[in-house]
């Protein structure tokens, strides 16, 4: 063996591994932990993996949540939802309300003119898809971030995911009533719109309410009941004329 390989360290001979095995666990190791850190401040309003506790609930949560919000009375959806609001409801069912209201309100338009006029022909109006979209996710998405950041300056602490939790669930209740409103009775179709908002307003009113217990807002729920009832006579009027 030369000079020159005995100057040179054992584990860069030939046959000696272990300084590149421990170099690559090293950098292995310095991967893993960059990975592993958490996304802090805005970085993880872009981070795919800050959402995912948000979408980490089974069928049978939906499922209780669903039914939760045909018993306004109960008024403890927020209290379900505090370990872990979702916003899978709020997309599946907003989604789901758009599609319905698009393809039944063109069904309930052309049962009345058909019911008025035997000679009346399908047609699909496609500018109801694009209302209905408008409406309900722009509804659906503002009107709780405006409460956020209402009750924010007000002094309390609000949260923005459990607003959207709770606004997305209270519109189940027109998913169901959509179908109703396909009988060509117009005073049975408002009778059923009404009940509709009702339940839904007292859904949002009374859980926004046991939320912000003990704050002096009172205000806040009762704007939060009329709005959820000026929602259901826009579908109304709207989709279902």
């Amino acid at each position: 063996m030369d000079e020159s390989s005995k100057s040179l360290p054992t584990s860069h001979l030939l046959g000696s591994v272990p300084a590149v095995i421990s170099e690559e666990k090293n950098a292995s190791n310095y991967e893993e932990g960059f990975e592993q850190q958490p996304a802090n401040g805005w970085k993880g309003v872009f981070n795919i993996s800050s959402y995912i506790q948000f979408f980490d609930v089974d069928t049978d949560i939906v499922l209780n949540r669903l039914m939760s919000s045909f018993y306004p009375s109960g008024g403890d959806f927020s209290h379900k939802i505090d370990a872990n609001p979702d916003l899978y409801g709020l997309i599946w069912i907003s989604t789901t309300l758009v599609f319905v209201l698009a393809a039944f309100g063109n069904c309930a338009t052309y049962l009345m003119q058909k019911h008025s006029d035997s000679s009346t022909s399908w047609s699909f109006d496609v500018s109801y898809m694009n209302v209905a979209a408008g409406s309900v996710y722009g509804y659906v998405i503002v009107v709780p971030l405006a409460f956020y950041f209402l009750l924010q300056y007000l002094g309390t602490k609000p949260s923005l995911v459990r607003f959207w939790c709770l606004w997305g669930y209270s519109l189940f209740v027109f998913v169901v009533s959509s179908f109703l409103l396909l009988i060509p009775v117009e005073l049975l179709r408002w009778i059923i719109i009404i009940l509709a908002g009702s339940s839904s307003a007292c859904f949002v009113a009374l859980n926004l309410r046991s939320y912000i217990e003990g704050s002096d807002l009172s205000l806040m729920v009762v704007a939060a009941f009329f709005l959820q009832m000026a929602l259901a006579i826009f579908i109304k009027v709207w989709f279902f004329p």
